[in-house]
């Protein structure tokens, strides 16, 4: 028997409070998964120490965002900390009608309006193992005032309220293991009813089943020979 899945590709939205690990845990996905495509995130900010444009974000200034944002060229967007964030269309659909899974590594803003949009989308939402695991792990960054962080920890205490809206929650104590639980939810997503196609039988399937339709199964026994 042989199942043709649909061509589309399957997004998949991976969204968590700021200092949950989701760029770790996606790197570590991807390396089991390496025919998934990680679309690269947009943003306003300034880069950090050791961020690549084009490999970590497209690092644009704020008026060349709400450029984009006016002409209709951003998937979703969303404004955090003072700096604007949002994935670009054209790229994900173009893998995606490909037949090519796409993961976006996404603010939960940003992840709800998509959510308006694509429904079918699968959305995973990572924890981290404590609130206060979360807050030393902002604090070990060393890249933003004390102001920013805590605006960024009461921002965390705000989206963790969003994930009732989500289809899959991991909590990541350990990154090998959440990435291990990331790759399980996606390859059964894969596997749903809904996205089957076609169900193609062989010879033998096919004259069985015909036989199944064809008879009277109570009075008269099959040839399963």
């Amino acid at each position: 028997m042989m199942i043709k899945t649909k061509k589309q590709g399957l997004l998949i939205v991976l969204s968590g409070p700021s200092g949950s690990g989701k760029n770790t845990v996606c790197d570590m996905a991807k390396e089991v998964m390496p025919n998934i495509w990680e679309s690269v995130s947009m943003t306003s900010r300034k880069p950090r120490k050791g961020e690549v444009d084009g490999k970590d974000y497209y690092f644009v200034s704020e008026e060349e965002f709400e450029k984009n944002i006016e002409d209709g060229k951003m998937l979703e967007h969303a404004k955090f900390a003072g700096n604007y964030y949002g994935t670009p269309r054209e790229s994900v659909q173009k893998q995606l009608d490909a037949g090519r899974d796409v993961l976006l590594v996404i603010e939960i803003q940003g992840a709800l309006q998509i959510k308006e949009k694509i429904p079918q989308a699968l959305f995973v939402f990572l924890l981290p193992p404590s609130m206060k695991e979360l807050k030393r792990r902002l604090r070990m960054r060393k890249t933003e005032t004390e102001e920013k962080l805590m605006e960024r920890f009461e921002t965390a205490y705000k989206e963790i309220n969003e994930l009732p809206k989500y289809n899959y929650v991991i909590v990541n104590d350990k990154a090998d293991e959440a990435a291990r639980k990331l790759e399980a939810i996606i390859s059964a997503e894969k596997c749903r009813v809904d996205r089957i196609e076609e169900v193609f039988l062989d010879t033998d399937e096919e004259r069985l089943h015909e036989e199944l339709v064809d008879k009277d199964l109570v009075n008269e026994p099959l040839d399963l020979k």
